[in-house]
C-alpha cells in the first residue's frame, strides 16, 4: 500500500537540445523532446513548451506513482504523459494503450527519439472490463485527437474506425500492474463498472462529467469506494482525480 505522496517539483521545462537535422523537434516537457507530427497544432505545441499541456496529470503522476511501479496508462493520446512518466518516474515496467490508430506511428515515433520504447509496450486498442466484451468496437476520430473518443458527440465531425478490443482481464494477466494512468475521454465510466481493480493501489484519471453528467461522475466515485479506493486528501478536486488504495 502507498503510504505517502513522493515529493517531486515541477522545474522549468526544459530546453530543447540540438539534434540532427532529420529530427524535427517543435517542444520539449520535463525532459521529453517532442518531435513534430500532423496531430499538433500551434496551440499544442506552445502549451507542451510551456507545461501546460496535461500538467495536472503529470504533476500528479510524478507525486504519487512510486519509483519501480508497473504503471498502465489507459488512453496515451500523443505519447508525451506516457513518456515523462517512464522518464522521470521511475517505474519498473510500463505498458501504454491507446485507441486512435492515427496517434500510434507518432507515439512510437516519440518513444524511441527519448529512449523509452523498450520501458513502454505500446498497444493499438481500447481496453473494456466487460465480461461479454466484442473482439472490436467503433472509435470515433475527431480532428482534435483530444476530443476522440467512444462516444459518439458530434458525430459529423468524427471518422468512425473499427478498433481490437483487449479485455482488462487478459491484459491484468499479461501486465501485472499496481497503478494506472487513465484518461479515456468518457469511457472510464463502463471500465469502472467492470474492472477488479485487486493489486492496483493508485489510479489517477480525468473524469469527464461532459459526457455522462453528474449522475455518472457520482457512480465513478461510488465505484471507486466500493473497490477500496479513497480520495488523496492533499490532491486538489480538479477534474484529475488521485485515487488511492484505503
Amino acid at each position: 500500500m502507498f503510504t505517502s505522496k513522493r515529493e517531486f517539483t515541477l522545474g522549468p521545462v526544459q530546453k530543447v537540445s540540438a539534434m540532427p537535422p532529420s529530427t524535427d523537434i517543435v517542444a520539449a516537457c520535463h525532459g521529453i523532446e517532442v518531435p513534430a507530427s500532423p496531430h499538433l497544432s500551434p496551440r499544442m505545441i506552445e502549451s507542451i513548451s510551456t507545461g501546460r499541456y496535461e500538467s495536472t496529470e503529470i504533476a500528479a503522476g510524478l507525486s504519487y506513482f512510486p519509483e519501480g511501479a508497473r504503471i498502465l496508462e489507459l488512453g496515451a493520446g500523443a505519447g508525451v504523459v506516457g513518456a515523462v512518466l517512464a522518464r522521470n518516474a521511475k517505474p519498473s515496467a510500463m505498458m501504454s494503450v491507446e485507441a486512435n490508430p492515427g496517434l500510434i506511428p507518432h507515439i512510437r515515433e516519440l518513444h524511441a527519439h527519448n529512449g523509452v520504447d523498450k520501458l513502454i509496450d505500446l498497444r493499438h486498442a481500447v481496453v473494456l472490463a466487460a465480461p461479454d466484451a466484442p473482439e472490436s468496437v467503433e472509435f470515433f476520430v475527431r480532428g482534435n485527437f483530444l476530443g476522440s473518443s467512444l462516444t459518439p458527440l458530434r458525430q459529423e465531425r468524427a471518422r468512425a474506425v473499427s478498433v481490437p478490443v483487449l479485455r482488462y482481464d487478459d491484459l491484468k494477466r499479461e501486465f501485472p500492474h499496481d497503478a494506472i494512468m487513465m484518461d479515456i475521454e468518457g469511457g472510464e465510466l463502463d471500465f469502472l463498472r467492470h474492472a477488479d481493480l485487486d493489486g492496483v493501489n493508485v489510479l489517477v484519471g480525468e473524469f469527464h462529467r461532459m459526457i455522462y453528467g453528474r449522475e455518472g461522475l457520482r457512480e465513478c466515485r461510488a465505484l471507486l469506494a466500493a473497490k477500496g479506493f479513497k480520495p488523496d486528501e492533499n490532491h486538489p478536486n480538479t477534474g484529475v482525480w488521485v485515487m488511492r488504495r484505503a
